[in-house]
């Protein structure tokens, strides 16, 4: 992974490059939309105010917990104890990027979902206030951060989410030979080049042309970077966008000509 001093420099040198956060120069009526209407945007679902305050609660408990991490590690969180508060701190998608997923799948109506790295739940529950009849099915390889995401949806009953407490190469089998068509897939976990490579790949027969696909942390490493290029590089991706922070894939067979956009939060 990068240092805290590296990717100040990647992202002082991503916002050089990238389009404003107005839109202005972009030349896709697509991505212009896209920056107009959903990421500029600020409306966010009723649940917000219940999220929120869990991330609260969250960010002061001090219970120490066993937690066994199956990705890349973290900046932060080091170790098999530690404490909850550590952890959200490190972990979760900050509030301005949690409801900006949200009003992608919102915006797009995304129902049928797939997140792999579930942490806590908070952008779970953002995700599944996203449209009317949406489901999402969430997975999180740690049993006791499994467990306190679980009861969060519980106790405030969203009671559209599918929580599979289990690493990604176990579940992702099952989902893929049951799971009809996807509309989004967001990927928030182990940050190695050929684990992200493969959730791609393994998800992408389930793509029909108005999925969206999200990967997250895309400039942690350059691990990351590599697969955000081979994904970028690929035949059926006719668009991508990136954020710096999350990248956004496309499949639509309307963009003739296929295009890369980096664009300012």
């Amino acid at each position: 992974m990068y240092s805290r001093f590296q990717l100040a420099k990647k992202y002082l040198h991503f916002y050089r490059h990238a389009h404003n956060s107005k839109g202005h120069g972009v030349h896709s009526p697509f991505v212009f939309n896209f920056i107009q209407q959903v990421k500029n945007s600020k409306s966010c679902p009723p649940c917000t105010a219940q999220i929120e305050t869990y991330r609260r609660q969250l960010l002061t408990d001090n219970r120490l917990i066993s937690v066994d991490d199956f990705g890349a590690g973290s900046h932060l969180a080091k170790g098999k104890m530690r404490r909850v508060k550590d952890i959200a701190a490190a972990s979760p998608k900050s509030r301005r990027l949690a409801q900006l997923i949200f009003r992608i799948a919102s915006h797009y109506n995304c129902r049928h979902i797939i997140e792999l790295g579930t942490s806590f739940g908070i952008t779970t529950a953002y995700l599944s206030a996203a449209s009317e009849g949406a489901h999402v099915t969430t997975i999180e390889g740690s049993k006791t951060i499994a467990h306190i995401a679980q009861t969060f949806f519980n106790s405030n009953h969203f009671n559209n989410i599918t929580l599979i407490n289990d690493i990604f190469d176990n579940a992702i089998p099952s989902l893929t030979n049951t799971q009809q068509n996807i509309d989004l897939l967001f990927i928030d976990g182990n940050h190695k080049e050929a684990a992200t490579i493969r959730y791609f790949q393994d998800f992408l027969p389930k793509a029909h042309n108005d999925t969206i696909f999200i990967f997250d942390d895309i400039h942690w490493s350059g691990e990351m970077e590599n697969a955000w290029k081979s994904i970028i590089a690929h035949e059926c991706v006719t668009m991508t966008i990136d954020l710096f922070f999350i990248g956004l894939v496309f499949f639509r067979k309307e963009f003739l000509v296929k295009q890369d956009f980096r664009v300012r939060l």
